[in-house]
């Protein structure tokens, strides 16, 4: 195997690692609440609970795998061996990880928030790797 794949499977193992770590954080800051019930969370709940910012840390994660994920492992069935599409796969991992601890950090309502800015890092990335997989195809 050569680096390049190699260093892309490692932050896509990484994501996923991600992925388990903001469900266990979401589910466990839920439980503890009084009367918390399983597969629900209070309505009244906004950004000034972390038990919401949780839940939506790993919605909001949730939502957009389904286009990572699906991205990158064709990108791995096809065995593209593109320097920038690891570069991306790194990028897309490290604005999410950085979203994540700014979603979990700021009590915000504000939108833009500053952890907007590492969503769109995200989708950048993610849109440079359809790009790179696209191009590959033709």
């Amino acid at each position: 195997m050569n680096d390049v794949a190699y260093t892309g499977y490692i932050a896509f193992y990484l994501y996923l690692v991600m992925l388990l770590i903001q469900w266990l954080v979401a589910t466990f800051s839920k439980s503890k609440q009084p009367n918390a019930v399983p597969g629900k969370i209070d309505e009244n709940l906004s950004h000034d609970s972390f038990v919401f910012r949780a839940h939506r840390t790993f919605h909001n994660t949730l939502e957009n795998s389904a286009l990572f994920a699906g991205t990158v492992l064709l990108a791995f069935a096809l065995n593209v061996q593109s320097s920038i599409f690891a570069i991306c796969i790194w990028t897309y991992l490290l604005a999410r990880i950085v979203h994540m601890a700014l979603y979990y950090a700021i009590e915000t309502e504000k939108n833009p928030s500053p952890r907007t800015y590492f969503f769109l890092i995200g989708v950048a990335a993610n849109v440079v790797m359809l790009v790179i997989l696209g191009l590959g195809l033709i």
